[in-house]
């Protein structure tokens, strides 16, 4: 038997459900003996329960029993939140170097990878044209790129505008 039956058994119990809902238990009560053993229990249950509180009589108000046991509640709880422990130096700067150290590692690992694109051959282009006597040198450790032209130049462009060229 699932649950969504047992909770429709209680309703029955309780008169909580709608006519046609309750035709529909009571049916199914009739039908299947382990619902009529549950409904059976449930009104077992519910009869013992109300004989014993029946019973049991405050000698106070019940408003009255109940605060007392709320005063006795407010009483235990303490007034303010504890503290939080002070921290010390070393946990402090624990707290400080953890984020640090992960970000200097992020910046290193960028930086070590922009290298290894950059560094080396592969970002190396050399052309070359035969009348041009330039001279070009890259220096990868310092990231530049020199490139020394002989002067005066020795083509056509040079001898007939020397006002062009470059100092």
């Amino acid at each position: 038997m699932n649950y969504e039956t047992q909770l429709k058994l209680q309703s029955l119990l309780d008169g909580e459900l709608p006519e046609g809902d309750a035709r529909e238990v009571a049916a199914q009560v009739a039908r299947d003996p382990q619902a009529a053993a549950l409904l059976a229990e449930l009104r077992h249950t519910r009869e013992a329960v109300a004989g014993f509180e029946s019973g049991i009589r405050l000698p106070e108000s019940r408003e009255f029993y109940w605060s007392k046991i709320q005063r006795e509640i407010e009483r235990l709880e303490p007034r303010t939140a504890p503290k939080a422990p002070a921290l010390s130096l070393w946990n402090y700067l624990r707290r400080l170097a953890v984020p640090a150290t992960a970000l200097a590692l992020v910046a290193i690992a960028g930086f070590v990878a922009s290298r290894g694109v950059q560094g080396g051959t592969a970002g190396f282009t050399e052309i070359s044209i035969s009348d041009t006597e330039a001279l070009t040198y890259r220096d990868f450790s310092a990231d530049t790129t020199l490139v020394w032209l002989s002067y005066p130049a020795d083509n056509d462009v040079a001898e007939i505008d020397p006002a062009d060229t470059f100092f």
